[in-house]
């Protein structure tokens, strides 16, 4: 497979990491959706075993999130601003810590953006478990899923 097409693959998974804080946009289908194209793509026998432990990871991440609460985050007064600041923070924590780094990153990046948007340290923290009651537990395991297959994919395209 040729640079150009290993670019293409990462675009989709970034698209599909980022899909996954837009709602109605299908980023775990997304994330999955580029590791099977380069598994095609790839004749090595690793490329095969990432697209069966991406598929396990995702079918896992959909079983644990219909055991979460529905996403009702528009009602609790969630903005793409609190998407976005959710969204740095996991990928940061993802990378700063790796992996388990992702889960405070994603809530930090939300108690963030209330902070900034309420200016008091208990609103904020209020405003952030509601946020995570209301559907951001849920958001958080997709993204925390589609971040795992992003990194292994990451991880046999460049160390070989």
């Amino acid at each position: 497979m040729g640079a150009w097409e290993l670019l293409l693959v990462g675009v989709v998974l970034l698209l599909g990491l980022c899909g996954v804080l837009v709602p109605g946009v299908p980023g775990s289908w997304l994330v999955w959706a580029g590791v099977m194209w380069w598994a095609l793509e790839d004749p090595r026998p690793i490329a095969w075993w990432v697209l069966v432990g991406a598929t396990t990871v995702l079918l896992l991440s959909r079983a644990v999130r219909w055991g979460l609460p529905p996403r009702r985050l528009a009602e609790s007064g969630a903005t793409p601003r609190m998407g976005v600041y959710a969204g740095t923070g996991a990928f940061l924590g993802f990378v700063l810590l790796p992996v388990l780094g992702a889960i405070p990153g994603f809530v930090g990046g939300i108690y963030l953006s209330e902070r900034l948007r309420l200016g008091h340290a208990g609103a904020a923290k209020a405003a952030t478990r509601t946020a995570m009651r209301s559907g951001g537990s849920s958001v958080l395991a997709e993204l925390f899923a589609c971040l795992l297959v992003t990194g292994a994919w990451v991880g046999v395209v460049f160390g070989g």
